[in-house]
């Protein structure tokens, strides 16, 4: 990998911040692009107001317009044992009407073979659009390793994997497994930090943005609120990035939510893009910092 066509920050980092808030901070931070979630990953989470037609995705298109903030991806979809055409089909209207490259794909399928077919027809029916579904690995899903992703993007015509830092270090993957996969089923890689260790024991805050739970284990906590900034902790991200395909995407995902209490979100965008810059140059693989 030499360079990173586009910085972005995804949603996850502030998903506190409305999605026409998040393109101005993104363009005032430094970044190329933002992931928006257009739809809540869960019945807990308060899903931001951005169906069609809607006046959030009217402004939202808006200010992508005025700032030249790209759309990198959209969230999210989820595969289960029922899923069809109909959960899906208007998050794929709205991010063609933001112009995303990529849907971020979780599964919740115990059945390999029926989750693979499932994605396969998702990536068939968002071929339309212009968007490219990703089937993210994370330890807690049923997709739980590169590996079960790797297989059920190779059963669609055009799909791909997610690479989240963070999921990629808790599942047990490794550089050999990295360097093993088909440069060309890879879409994107979503950067943090974290200790090596396993999280444990970590202290429950009393609320997370838009509703998330706040039960769960200490792996799906440390995911969704208590994430490092790209630099300030020990994942090998340098090897990561090396081992990622030529012009990649890398987006910043990193909720700190110690951090956010303290910082403003232009403020807190600000020390992300500066981390993940120092972190780009010390691979050799990104631009400078802005």
């Amino acid at each position: 990998m030499d360079a990173a066509t586009d910085v972005g920050m995804d949603h996850l980092t502030m998903l506190d911040v409305s999605p026409p808030e998040m393109v101005g901070i993104a363009r005032d931070a430094g970044f190329d692009a933002v992931g928006l979630r257009v739809r809540a990953t869960s019945l807990d989470e308060e899903p931001w107001p951005m169906g069609a037609g809607s006046p959030m995705l009217r402004e939202t298109l808006r200010r992508l317009n005025a700032t030249g903030v790209r759309v990198l991806d959209v969230e999210v979809a989820r595969i289960g044992p029922h899923t069809s055409r109909t959960d899906y089909e208007s998050t794929l209207e709205v991010g063609a009407e933001l112009g995303a490259r990529y849907l971020t794909v979780n599964g919740d399928d115990p059945v390999t073979g029926r989750a693979a077919e499932t994605f396969a027809e998702l990536v068939a029916a968002a071929r339309p659009y212009g968007i490219r579904p990703l089937i993210e690995a994370i330890p807690y899903t049923e997709v739980s390793n590169l590996d079960e992703a790797v297989r059920i993007a190779r059963c669609s015509e055009g799909g791909g994997v997610l690479l989240d830092a963070l999921h990629f270090q808790r599942y047990g993957g490794t550089l050999e497994d990295l360097r093993s996969v088909p440069p060309d089923l890879i879409g994107y890689v979503q950067l943090c930090d974290a200790p090596l260790a396993l999280p444990s024991g970590l202290p429950r805050p009393t609320e997370l943005p838009r509703g998330q739970s706040t039960d769960g284990t200490d792996l799906q906590l440390e995911s969704r609120a208590m994430r490092l900034l790209p630099g300030d902790g020990e994942l090998p991200l340098c090897e990561i990035l090396a081992a990622m395909p030529k012009g990649i995407p890398v987006s910043v995902e990193s909720p700190v939510l110690s951090l956010r209490r303290d910082h403003g979100p232009l403020e807190f965008a600000r020390l992300a893009r500066r981390a993940v810059a120092d972190v780009l140059s010390a691979a050799s693989v990104g631009p400078d910092s802005p």
